[in-house]
């Protein structure tokens, strides 16, 4: 009984069982990628036009980026706090919605609607801030893989709460509200006590690479029959008991990974804590050692001071020049022949606070790389709905689903190939940025013509460079700036998805979208030209929402999008040339 005990205890403290429970909260972590399903549903029943669906979009956008209090929160409550604040958060925000929408409350005006949509949304920062924060301090030496796989099931959301809402076959189009405002509260709040950081997480076993195999494999068979699923659903028209029996596989397939932990603790030898690998401590900065003060100020005068031709050598002989340097300089130091002035603040790849990162050029251009990139992407999935009615597409859903599937796919697959550009080259992780960005233009490209099937390449590009960044980004904040502020660092950068998103869904392309449907409607209806006051302060609007129809309704948008991208791949670049000392530094030790 008292093995029994002891082993239940080991599994508990897992830090694999808390990383697939992690994995299993931020599949209910990407409900604000349901908004291009949800928007035309609130847009009929509302009776709103596209500039108020846009502005819904800006506040789940902002909702969904804005982490301060998350962060903040999760530096005072405990972590299963945390949780349950946001699973409450969605819960009252979108239930409410959902209320407004069925005519079961009282109808709001459009600014409640939004604090609302604000609330309801919020609640995933919460739930992405308590699984990275816990899931990074569990695997240090694994970042890229475990931001990947945690940012890629958020993506993958959409998709799977859009599956099940197909077995739920209701006429009323207004439950897909109801199912987002209870599903991720249920589950947010059922594994609230098990994602945490736990202790052992300083060990490096064996075993990590091939359960992260295992992981990535799994992840890109769920994927794979997603996809297939959602093709032959909209292609064919299934019986409710075939919907039913792909979504019990579907749950089978989330479940696979929960034999990792079962497999590690239950049926694997135990381990000699001495003969896993330990990381080192992080050295802690006491005020009484002045030791450290001086090997840091050493350290630092000589990144100031060292040739440039130091950084072209072979990481070994760096590493040499390097403390030859240090050791001239403590021993001139010592004998009074130079002054040394402490350098203020930490150097790329240590320990930053966020004021402290505010102030470094690499920081901003992360973040205005990032808001280019990845805001560009955002303004493609909240009209999406929109874009696929204005192209001849009646089913939304197979758009929504699709792009969930190919930024899931981008999220793990930009983890997997930045870990390698860093562990196997010492190459700075952003070039893996430049590379989505690039594909974005020509996502954009194709969106913006319109072709015959240019909706279903056009969210492979998006969906697929979108979702990169959402794993590069974390990764290479944490390398840049360190791990002992990462939540506050990462709901800041967050930040670039509403601020982009503000400009590029809000005025851009909402403007756009409404030009071009009052020019069609002036068209078919020139009567309608007699009366043009009553288009601007929304009387049209209030009798029948806009509508455009053609590919001319999102081409100038996505041509402009496409610029964007082009500037973020630039901006990128600069940052990989800005910090290839950092990452020879960081990884090229382990490759000499």
């Amino acid at each position: 009984m008292g093995r029994v005990r002891e082993r239940l205890g080991e599994f508990f403290h897992n830090r694999w069982l808390v990383f697939v429970a992690a994995m299993w909260v931020q599949s209910c972590a990407g409900i604000g990628y349901l908004f291009g399903s949800i928007s035309p549903v609130i847009k009929s029943h509302m009776n709103y036009n596209q500039r108020q669906i846009a502005r819904l979009g800006v506040a789940k956008d902002l909702g969904d980026s804005v982490g301060f209090l998350a962060g903040s929160l999760c530096e005072i409550l405990p972590l299963w706090g945390a949780l349950l604040l946001g699973s409450l958060m969605n819960l009252v925000g979108y239930g409410w919605v959902w209320l407004v929408v069925t005519g079961r409350t009282s109808i709001l005006p459009l600014w409640a609607m939004c604090i609302l949509i604000f609330v309801g949304t919020n609640g995933e920062t919460f739930f992405n801030t308590v699984n990275l924060v816990s899931c990074v301090q569990n695997f240090p030496k694994s970042r890229g893989p475990v931001v990947g796989i945690l940012k890629g099931f958020a993506g993958l959301g959409g998709a799977i709460l859009t599956q099940i809402y197909a077995v739920i076959q209701t006429p009323d189009h207004a439950s897909l509200i109801f199912m987002v405002a209870v599903g991720p509260a249920m589950v947010g709040i059922s594994l609230m006590f098990i994602v945490r950081p736990v202790g052992g997480h300083k060990q490096i076993k064996s075993s990590d690479g091939m359960s992260f195999s295992f992981i990535y494999s799994v992840c890109l068979v769920l994927a794979a029959y997603l996809m297939a699923v959602m093709i032959l659903q909209d292609l064919v028209d299934l019986s409710h008991n075939v919907i039913v029996i792909f979504t019990v596989i579907l749950f089978i397939l989330l479940l696979i990974p929960f034999v990792i932990p079962i497999i590690l603790v239950f049926f694997s030898e135990p381990t000699d804590p001495a003969e896993a690998a330990l990381l080192p401590d992080t050295p802690k900065q006491e005020p009484g050692k002045s030791e450290n003060d001086i090997n840091e100020v050493i350290f630092s005068e000589v990144e100031d001071e060292k040739p440039k031709d130091v950084d072209l050598l072979p990481a070994l002989e760096r590493q040499k020049r390097i403390a030859q340097l240090q050791a001239k300089l403590a021993q001139a130091a010592a004998e009074g022949a130079v002054r040394i002035k402490r350098r203020r603040g930490p150097h790329r790849g240590e320990d930053f606070t966020l004021m402290q990162a505010l102030i470094k050029a690499d920081f901003w251009l992360l973040f205005t790389s990032l808001l280019l990139g990845s805001a560009s992407g955002l303004t493609v999935i909240d009209n999406l709905g929109q874009m696929s009615q204005s192209l001849g597409y009646d089913n939304a859903h197979i758009f929504v689903s699709l792009i969930s599937i190919w930024n899931f796919l981008g999220r793990i697959g930009g983890g997997y190939l930045s870990e390698i550009i860093v562990r196997d080259y010492a190459y700075p992780r952003p070039v893996g940025m430049a590379v989505a960005q690039a594909i974005m233009v020509f996502g954009h490209f194709f969106l913006g013509m319109g072709w015959p099937g240019a909706l279903y390449v056009g969210t492979l590009l998006i969906g697929l460079g979108y979702g990169a960044h959402w794993s590069i980004v974390p990764a290479a904040a944490s390398e840049l700036f360190g791990l002992k502020k990462f939540g506050a660092l990462y709901n800041f950068l967050t930040l670039a998805n509403p601020a982009g998103s503000l400009v590029f869904s809000g005025l851009i392309a909402s403007s756009i979208y409404d030009s071009e449907a009052e020019k069609q409607a002036h068209q078919h209806h020139p009567h309608l030209q007699q009366d043009l006051g009553s288009i601007f302060f929304g009387s049209l609007g209030a009798e029948e929402p806009t509508k455009c129809d053609g590919s001319v309704c999102f081409f100038l948008t996505s041509m402009i999008m496409s610029g964007f991208c082009i500037i973020a791949v630039v901006l990128s670049m600069i940052l990989v040339y800005r910090t290839k000392i950092v990452y020879a530094n960081l990884y090229g030790k382990s490759r000499t």
